[in-house]
């Protein structure tokens, strides 16, 4: 599987060029390896890999929470007013003492939107969330998945060009994560921001990627990027075609070495 070819050159919103990461203390571990990636705007890039690879280090350097040892890092969309890139992370993050309405607006409080302005905009994200009607509502009184969809939608409220997501929904029960992989594709779809998700089911990504790129065991390298062919919008009808169950297979075939490298390492 290859990377297909286009003939116009899209707009990037990330690139990276021979990126490395190594952490050192008592032990020196090399997390990232030349890893050069282009990730064009309006795109949904999904990143699957072994345990221990270098998934989160790299989402983590493209937010800038994490310094390149070597390397370059470009990012296309600093030159806008409002902050590069929105995280979701695995523990949803929302803040126990606000309420939904106030932590869906966080994020626009905390850049000095007016009042009326966030609340209005948290508002239209909760909506689309399908949290209507818990704007009042304090994080302890509803489920998980709702918490989860509360991160989600304050990340799309800030209005931030990129979301960078660390399995957002990694700790959802089965039934509740095919409900958010849903809303998540239908959510994107609305606003189409350049969305870098990391997982580990080969599921998810082709479900929700435009493509996805494969890593190494440790390590991390781009092992092999491949695109996703299936039309949007995309529901998960798709999941029941051969075309899906074929490739789930391929990237599997290709995938079971690097796990297996990544258990003799652990």
């Amino acid at each position: 599987m290859t990377t297909s070819q286009t003939g116009t050159e899209p707009r990037y919103a990330f690139e990276t060029r021979n990126v490395n990461k190594v952490f050192t203390g008592a032990n020196t571990v090399h997390a990232l390896t030349d890893i050069n990636l282009k990730l064009p705007e309006g795109s949904f890039t999904c990143i699957v890999g072994p345990s221990g690879c270098g998934k989160s280090t790299l989402l983590r350097i493209l937010g800038d929470l994490e310094d390149a040892t070597s390397g370059e890092i470009i990012n296309n969309l600093s030159a806008k007013k409002v902050p590069t890139a929105a995280f979701v992370f695995q523990e949803h993050g929302v803040f126990p003492w606000f309420n939904v309405l106030q932590n869906v607006a966080f994020g626009e409080h905390m850049a000095g939107v007016g009042k009326r302005e966030r609340e209005e905009r948290a508002r239209h994200w909760i909506a689309e969330a399908g949290l209507s009607g818990f704007e009042s509502s304090y994080p302890h009184q509803l489920s998980g998945g709702m918490r989860q969809r509360i991160a989600i939608a304050r990340a799309f409220a800030t209005g931030s060009p990129s979301l960078l997501m660390d399995e957002p929904l990694g700790a959802l029960d089965a039934q509740t994560r095919m409900l958010m992989q849903e809303q998540l594709v239908k959510l994107w779809e609305l606003e189409r921001k350049t969305v870098v998700l990391v997982t580990h089911s080969i599921e998810e990504a082709l479900l929700l990627g435009d493509r996805i790129v494969m890593m190494s065991a440790r390590p991390g390298r781009i092992k092999e990027i491949i695109d996703v062919p299936f039309g949007r919008p995309r529901s998960m009808e798709v999941e029941a075609t051969p075309e899906f169950a074929r490739m789930k297979q391929d990237i599997w075939d290709s995938l079971r070495d690097e796990v297996q490298a990544s258990l003799r390492l652990a």
